[in-house]
């Protein structure tokens, strides 16, 4: 059975991937918009699920409430950072740079998960919980990814 730290590095390396791809591409074109397209569907999919069944459980307890505060601080950063490269031109230069900013966040974000905030939900969570919320977690990642596959904006 897989556990819920597992489950979360699988999304992780496709956020890792996707973002160095895209910073890859360049101008309007459909390399971008499709990549785009696609790490704005994993980071809400991912982003979704684990703030239900990752965060929210620790967030019950002491000891995981203030890295559930920073990592759902980061969380509403890069959202605030898609947000606006959506609704900026494709072709603006300010575009990339934003881009580059969106990739280095969510590179430091995932990375402070696996080295820092994963060691210590380890210790929080018993097994059967890291067991458990990994099967919510991928229920609910699965959801959003399927949901938002065709109908996130194109831009």
């Amino acid at each position: 059975m897989q556990t819920i730290f597992e489950a979360l590095r699988e999304s992780h390396q496709i956020q890792r991937e996707l973002a160095e791809k895209l910073l890859q591409t360049s101008g309007d074109s459909l390399e971008r918009r499709e990549l785009f397209k696609q790490l704005k569907n994993e980071l809400f999919a991912h982003e979704t699920a684990e703030d239900r069944y990752f965060y929210i459980p620790l967030m019950m307890t002491d000891s995981g409430l203030s890295i559930t505060r920073h990592a759902l601080a980061e969380h509403h950063e890069m959202d605030e950072m898609v947000e606006e490269l959506t609704a900026m031109e494709l072709s603006n230069p300010r575009w990339i740079a934003l881009a580059k900013k969106l990739s280095e966040k969510v590179h430091h974000h995932l990375k402070e998960e696996e080295h820092g905030f994963f060691q210590q939900a380890g210790k929080i969570l018993d097994e059967q919980q890291k067991t458990a919320l990994a099967e919510q977690y991928q229920r609910e990642y699965q959801h959003y990814k399927d949901m938002n596959k065709d109908t996130l904006v194109q831009s």
